[in-house]
């Protein structure tokens, strides 16, 4: 945790982004029945039917002190997936990075073996130390950003029925858009000083020693 809240604290440096990483998935839900369009003074209605159609998995990326994210929609979340999930955060996002500071939880495919799943081993090896890796605690995934910048996603896009892989795509990919446009950045404010208070109940307790005196 203290790794994580120490990584945030570190001021702005573009040759080093800081890179949250976080995915989720979304059911697609396709209308069995035609919604009626809105009209004046009613909204629009869907049935409440609907037919499963697969889910697909969403790859959040977000740099919290360059405004920037991207959003990455997947059929699957395999390690095949985020190896390639990475290489778009090295080679797209942030090419000209002399270090990457990854920040991410502790699934087990976030890991520089998943490269080796997906690339030969001198381009795995690249891309491996294009990054500096940080991960959050087990239990500890609030510590990562992109869960936060997932949460405005679900919100603002996703707390809806959407069909199929391709309307869900072009909808992130809007949404991605006007979140950039705005350069919607975050503050974090919470420190290691912060957790040793009100997380005390986290660390070992060390019994006090009583010195005696010498007189």
């Amino acid at each position: 945790m203290e790794d994580v809240l120490d990584v945030y604290q570190r001021p702005h440096d573009p040759a080093r982004p800081v890179v949250c990483l976080d995915e989720t998935s979304k059911q697609l839900l396709k209308e069995t029945r035609a919604p009626i369009a809105m009209r004046k003074g009613q909204p629009r209605r869907v049935d409440y039917e609907y037919e499963r159609n697969g889910t697909a998995s969403i790859f959040m990326i977000f740099a919290p002190l360059e405004g920037r994210r991207d959003a990455i929609v997947t059929e699957r979340h395999t390690a095949i997936d985020y190896a390639h999930a990475l290489k778009h955060v090295a080679d797209e996002m942030f090419p000209r990075a002399e270090k990457i500071v990854l920040v991410q939880d502790n699934l087990n495919t976030h890991k520089p073996a998943s490269l080796y799943q997906a690339f030969a081993p001198q381009e795995a090896r690249r891309l491996t130390e294009r990054f500096e890796w940080h991960y959050t605690p087990k239990h500890g995934s609030w510590l990562d950003m992109a869960e936060s910048e997932l949460s405005v996603l679900s919100s603002q896009c996703l707390d809806r029925r959407i069909g199929d892989l391709a309307t869900l795509r072009d909808e992130v990919a809007a949404w991605v858009a006007a979140r950039n446009k705005h350069q919607a950045k975050a503050d974090w404010q919470f420190t290691a000083d912060d957790a040793r208070v009100k997380l005390k109940s986290l660390y070992p307790i060390f019994p006090f020693k009583i010195v005696e005196s010498a007189h």
